[in-house]
């Protein structure tokens, strides 16, 4: 038999029925018991008069323990004067699958006590039971599915990189290296040389969702040690805008998606719609942009060649007030921010490159890439690295390779932002940081 859920209910009204869901709550009363039943679709109330007749029931019911699971069979009836959905169902029998210990070792319901963050991570899996965090993850599976329908239907091939290497990625900072059979081999920190082996490979468009590490000892809402990236790369472009038209088209595609799948309930939980981007992404220079969030706002950022979080928020608020956008590319960074492959301009000396920051925060990092071994060899060493330790990766370009462009997306940062929550371990199934490597 396939499982009923709890949505669907007003499609089964006055016809028998077995259900199967947690125990929300419980009202044990004189004359009748009141059981809210949760599934991840939806809830509905169970309503026992107390007689003779159901007694058996009675018995169950009063033995109940919040987060308990039963099986009920029974039947549901529309009735307006219920609160809940204006339906009950009535049991004609009850079955405890699971009993719950009485005691949780977290208030689920109590979200916002702070103290109790570690507590709640420690035990994620009742945690995740809220219905907002399984908003959120049906969200991501949304999103995701977006990205890969634009994908495919845009001639993209799907790879899936390895995540063991023999040689640190990219600058080789913050990796995590462990032993392989006596030899020591790193954790990928991103997918990057071998999107770049797929262009040299002549597969033109390709993407990848998989999981990135860093050893960043940072305690901050905005980073972990293992995430979700969003890893894309494309050939035959003449410009880093092109890349960006990519990710502007892909966006607008999942808010489309997230809007038309989610809004109903996201407007239930959050009280407001999904906001569809119709218009297109502001593109401001890096040093235009410093000099915007100095002149409005008299902050001098930490970092010359960089944003630091509080400009990232900065000119975020400057957009939305002036441009009614949510969305905005910083582009042209200067070299000494960005890794030794983004192509540089012959006249500005800055990087064909870009952040894209939504709401506050940073959720890309893309750029055109040096697609010419010898310049790409003379980068790298102007960012003092070893050309030995990069000879596999300078190997796909010897013999052939595309002017080609790409990016990393932050799924975790995007959903954080999204769902308005404060920290990307509220939008992570098991968030791994430098002190949090259980459950």
């Amino acid at each position: 038999m396939t499982k009923i859920l709890f949505k669907d209910l007003e499609n089964y009204f006055d016809k028998e029925i077995e259900i199967q869901g947690f125990v929300d709550k419980i009202r044990d009363l004189q004359y009748v018991q009141f059981v809210i039943l949760r599934d991840s679709s939806s809830k509905i109330q169970m309503t026992v008069e107390k007689n003779d007749t159901n007694k058996e029931i009675n018995d169950v019911i009063s033995s109940l323990t919040k987060e308990s699971t039963i099986l009920v069979k029974g039947i549901i009836h529309k009735q307006d004067k219920v609160k809940l959905r204006g339906m009950e169902f009535i049991p004609s029998n009850v079955e405890i699958t699971s009993k719950s210990e009485e005691e949780l070792p977290i208030d689920i319901l109590d979200y916002t006590n702070k103290s109790n963050q570690e507590l709640r991570l420690d035990n994620r899996f009742l945690d995740l039971r809220l219905d907002k965090n399984y908003l959120i993850f049906k969200g991501q599976t949304i999103a995701e599915m977006a990205m890969r329908e634009y994908w495919i239907a845009n001639n993209f091939i799907e790879i899936h990189s390895p995540k063991i290497l023999g040689t640190a990625s990219e600058s080789g900072a913050e990796v995590f290296s462990l032993d392989y059979f006596g030899k020591k081999v790193y954790l990928a920190q991103s997918p990057q040389f071998y999107k770049q082996m797929a262009m040299a490979a002549g597969f033109n468009n390709v993407f990848e969702i998989g999981p990135v590490f860093r050893a960043e000892n940072s305690h901050t809402a905005y980073h972990a040690t293992e995430f979700t990236s969003v890893d894309i790369e494309i050939s035959w472009i003449k410009s880093y805008h092109e890349v960006m038209d990519a990710e502007e088209t892909k966006i607008k595609h999942v808010m489309k998606k997230l809007y038309t799948d989610l809004n109903e309930e996201y407007k239930e939980m959050y009280k407001k719609d999904i906001e569809v981007p119709n218009y297109s992404f502001p593109r401001i220079p890096f040093f235009e942009a410093k000099k915007i969030i100095q002149e409005n706002y008299k902050y001098f950022g930490e970092k010359e060649y960089d944003f630091d979080r509080k400009e990232e928020e900065l000119i975020c608020l400057y957009v939305k007030k002036n441009l009614a956008a949510d969305f905005v590319f910083i582009i042209d960074y200067p070299f000494a921010a960005r890794p030794f492959y983004h192509m540089l301009d012959s006249e500005t000396k800055l990087t064909k490159s870009f952040d894209l920051l939504y709401k506050g925060i940073e959720i890309t990092t893309g750029a055109q890439r040096e697609h010419r071994i010898e310049v790409l060899k003379s980068q790298a060493l102007e960012k003092n690295m070893s050309l030995e330790s990069l000879d596999f990766y300078f190997n796909f370009f010897r013999f052939g390779m595309p002017p080609h462009g790409g990016y990393g997306f932050g799924l975790t940062r995007f959903l954080m932002r999204f769902f308005d929550v404060e920290s990307i371990r509220d939008v992570t199934f098991l968030y791994r940081g430098p002190n949090r490597v259980n459950p």
